[in-house]
């Protein structure tokens, strides 16, 4: 029988190498979950940043707009003012000639510079007479080239002196230095390109050719001679193919001085000198052909500098002809950037230059009136019946299931509830806030009642049973005592259902409030719209300047967003009691 103290001591399953290599296991395993949990919150982070840089970088270009100042005359009696800003834009460039040219100088101006004469004269401010100096509203495209939007238009100084010779329609240009290598080398390289693509093209007829020749020993009779004749035409079109590309590749390699033409695909080159501005249409390195587009005061030889383009003129909406005659107007400071206010006090419009907001806000306080006006006090008094009076059986259980699973349906559900009773049963008026507040205040309704009834369950079995204890009734322990209680808990939960019903757009597209409205609502049945309709509309919309002002809308809708969370937190902190 073996002692006491020839027993093997005891090991603990603490100590050891097996319990160490546990808890090394252990403390790598919660590293590992920290760093997840890091990465994950990092990942959503950037994300958010993203998002607002995306939206805030674009949505910033609203803030201000352009406007031209030119002569115009205005009678006292004048009610045609489309008519005045066409005169005034023919008389401020009397040098465009032909309906092309005076077209593009139309498009110099917004159909708002019209709207904006209108309103000045009904609110008694518009200066009349002849020669006023007047501000009109840039268009949307314009707006744009002067953002930078079309490309950058760079000017440099020339190396060599310039000298200007008329050659019938067109101007002589030769500079004593290689000053036109830069619009030489892209013509060169457009010329590259073109060639490529007939290379690619004359091999593609190659493949044709082979093909249909592996098939010859296959055919035989009318289909044999078919497919031969169009293997002569493949054969013919691949030389004609390649005789151009061999062509532009001589150009291209060609060491004399000719000069080679610019194509609208190219980048657009101009030549500003003697006040007046040239396009040029053909380059060698040292000489160039231009066609005036702005009419030169002289040809005596003087300064002058060359300005590039690197956005061909297919590829923007703002012609040579409109972008010599913005840079020669913004050279005169005759353009001006102003505050844009307008995107706040105007509604919708076919003219993003025009468009704002105003509609929008006030048809989205209209149906967020109506919203709070049904869902708070029907959920709150829903909540206050399940949570306080109604007795626990199948009945209120089968209510409490539903409402909780009426929180997780799909919005565009309510829209289509919306639609089928209350527009087509009861005739609710059509993209109406109305209608809108309807079909919000019943998708807000579940959130407000789960909320409400978590925070009067919060408040403490104590403070009904002393009112009781008091002699007050029932109701009295519940309106007099609970409710305010509870009602911080309530109020915030209501203001986070109004805020995710600010947001929501399905269920309104459902109802008909994605219809075109410029009025701005004045009661709760006339036709509007609300900002994140406005949004959809807007991202929807063709021209490119819309683009800022969805950001720009989509900006202010995340401002009453996060208002209206601030309000829910500083309210739940200021009355918030700890039991």
């Amino acid at each position: 029988m073996m002692s006491e103290t020839t027993m093997p001591p005891a090991v603990s399953v603490h100590t050891g190498e097996a319990a160490k290599k546990r808890m090394k296991k252990r403390h790598n395993a919660e590293k590992r979950l920290r760093a997840y949990g890091i990465i994950a919150i990092s990942l959503a982070a950037l994300a958010l940043v993203a998002l607002l840089y995306n939206v805030f970088a674009r949505a910033v270009s609203v803030r201000t707009e352009h406007y031209i100042t030119v002569a115009a005359d205005i009678s006292k009696d004048e009610n045609d003012f489309l008519k005045v800003v066409k005169t005034a834009a023919r008389e401020a460039f009397p040098f465009a000639s032909g309906r092309t040219q005076k077209r593009e100088v139309y498009g110099l101006f917004s159909d708002g510079a019209a709207d904006d004469m209108r309103d000045a004269a009904e609110a008694g401010t518009l200066e009349a007479g002849s020669g006023i100096q007047r501000r009109f509203l840039l268009s949307d495209s314009v707006d744009l080239y002067l953002r930078g939007v079309f490309g950058t238009l760079e000017e440099r100084e020339p190396e060599g002196a310039l000298t200007l010779s008329e050659d019938g329609k067109t101007v002589l240009l030769q500079s004593t230095a290689a000053d036109f290598n830069d619009a030489l080398g892209l013509v060169k390289a457009g010329l590259a390109q073109q060639s490529e693509r007939l290379r690619r093209e004359a091999e593609r007829q190659s493949a044709g050719i082979e093909t249909l020749t592996a098939r010859l020993p296959s055919l035989e009779g009318p289909e044999l001679d078919d497919t031969k004749a169009q293997i002569e035409g493949f054969k013919a079109k691949r030389a004609q193919l390649s005789g151009q590309a061999d062509a532009l590749d001589a150009t291209i390699m060609a060491q004399g001085g000719e000069r080679l033409k610019l194509t609208n695909r190219m980048p657009s080159f101009f030549v500003r000198s003697n006040d007046g501005i040239l396009k040029l249409t053909e380059v060698s390195s040292t000489t160039a052909l231009g066609k005036p587009l702005i009419p030169l005061s002289g040809t005596a030889a003087g300064a002058w500098s060359l300005l590039s383009l690197d956005r061909p003129e297919i590829g923007r909406p703002v012609k040579d002809f409109q972008v010599a005659l913005v840079e020669d107007l913004r050279a005169k400071d005759r353009i001006e950037e102003v505050t844009n206010w307008r995107f706040f006090t105007s509604s919708d419009s076919t003219q993003p230059e025009i468009a704002g907001i105003y509609g929008a806000l006030i048809g989205s306080m209209w149906t967020m009136l109506v919203t709070f006006s049904l869902a708070f006090p029907i959920g709150v008094m829903a909540a206050i019946y399940l949570e306080e009076f109604a007795p626990r059986n199948r009945w209120t259980d089968f209510i409490e299931v539903n409402i909780n699973n009426l929180a997780a349906v799909p919005s565009i559900v309510f829209g289509l509830l919306g639609l089928a009773v209350f527009l087509h049963f009861f005739g609710v008026p059509r993209s109406s806030p109305l209608a809108g507040g309807l079909v919000l205040a019943l998708m807000t309704l579940p959130t407000i009642i789960i909320a409400s009834r978590a925070s009067i369950r919060a408040v403490p079995p104590s403070i009904r049973s002393a009112a009781l204890g008091l002699g007050a009734s029932k109701v009295q322990t519940t309106f007099h005592h609970v409710l305010p209680l509870a009602m911080p808990g309530i109020l915030t939960g209501t203001i986070i259902g109004m805020a995710q019903a600010l947001g929501e757009t399905a269920p309104l597209l459902m109802i008909g409030m994605v219809a075109f409205i410029t009025a701005v609502p004045e009661g709760i049945t006339d036709s509007a719209t609300v900002l994140p309709v406005q949004v959809f509309n807007w991202a929807n919309a063709s021209e490119r300047a819309f683009d800022m002002r969805t950001a720009a809308a989509i900006a202010v809708l995340l401002g009453f967003l996060v208002v209206m969370n601030m309000i829910a937190i500083i309210l739940r902190k200021r009355f918030e009691r700890r039991w």
